[in-house]
């Protein structure tokens, strides 16, 4: 079969979440799609995809693979654009979203540059931390920072960012020491409202996947505002390598109990659809991706 293909079946199962929904996008019929599917497992030796009478849902093997496979189906549709004759110049106006944080540390700095390579495109920027619906509020492109394996969006990786769990010297020398993962939930948390697991922080230690139950002091939907508490003294805080990194480099934030390793976070471009893209939106993620392939938190 063409990998290809096989590629593009399988993404778009995920992405409609069932066999049904992704039969008109794809003018297959549903035996169809499952000869695909299940083609492609046999081939590669691995299950993709748990299959029940009511869902299906990614395995381990399964969402590495839709990851990988996303972006090379991406890959080829700009491959083609680059040398078709008809591709248009980039212009127009192009509505770009980002959360607040990222977009001041690191997308704010580089746009100036991008309006210079792309002078007939006109910037129009908003920041928000919310998730924002890209097709009812006419967003061209989206930065997001999450795990998107569960996302009906398209998406362009252009880096990474693990959290990384972190206090001042001074609170760490005037509180009670952390030797073990369990000591955190002793201490105040500065915790980001929209972290999408709570109170509950996970990471991969030694032996495996742990959890430790946090108490927050102080809860915040603004990234900043944390490190700002954290670097204060206010307590242990959850935070991006994006946002700490030149702290945690300065010494004002010291890592805590580095030998755990939090949860890391794909940093994307995403757009509603691959179908027909813009000019300017295809010179965007070009731009990011080329910026952020050896990002600076790193």
């Amino acid at each position: 079969m063409d990998r290809a293909l096989e590629m593009q079946v399988f993404c778009t199962v995920v992405d409609k979440g069932s066999f049904v929904g992704a039969a008109e996008p794809l003018g297959m019929s549903k035996a169809a799609i499952s000869r695909y599917v299940s083609g492609l497992e046999a081939r590669l030796g691995a299950r993709l995809l748990h299959r029940t009478t009511r869902r299906l849902s990614l395995t381990d093997e399964g969402r590495q693979f839709y990851l990988q496979a996303r972006e090379v189906l991406l890959m080829m549709d700009e491959a083609e654009d680059a040398v078709s004759s008809a591709s248009p110049e980039a212009s127009g106006v192009l509505r770009v979203n980002a959360p607040v944080s990222f977009g001041v540390l690191h997308l704010a700095p580089v746009w100036a540059d991008f309006m210079k390579a792309y002078p007939k495109v006109e910037l129009e920027i908003s920041l928000s931390d919310r998730l924002v619906d890209l097709v009812d509020e006419g967003i061209d492109v989206a930065v997001r920072i999450a795990r998107m394996e569960n996302s009906s969006l398209v998406g362009r990786r252009l880096a990474s960012t693990r959290m990384c769990l972190c206090a001042s010297p001074a609170y760490l020398s005037n509180h009670a020491p952390i030797r073990e993962l369990s000591d955190v939930a002793e201490h105040g948390a500065v915790a980001y409202s929209n972290y999408a697991s709570g109170n509950e922080w996970q990471f991969e230690g030694p032996h495996g996947l742990e959890t430790v139950i946090t108490r927050s002091v102080v809860r915040c939907n603004n990234g900043d505002t944390c490190r700002a508490i954290a670097m204060a003294g206010g307590g242990v805080s959850l935070q991006p390598s994006f946002m700490v990194a030149d702290d945690l480099r300065r010494g004002d934030l010291i890592e805590i109990l580095p030998r755990f390793r939090s949860v890391e976070l794909g940093i994307y471009a995403v757009y509603p659809t691959r179908k027909h893209l813009p000019a300017k939106v295809r010179a965007l993620i070009t731009f990011l991706a080329e910026r952020f392939a050896k990002p600076s938190w790193e």
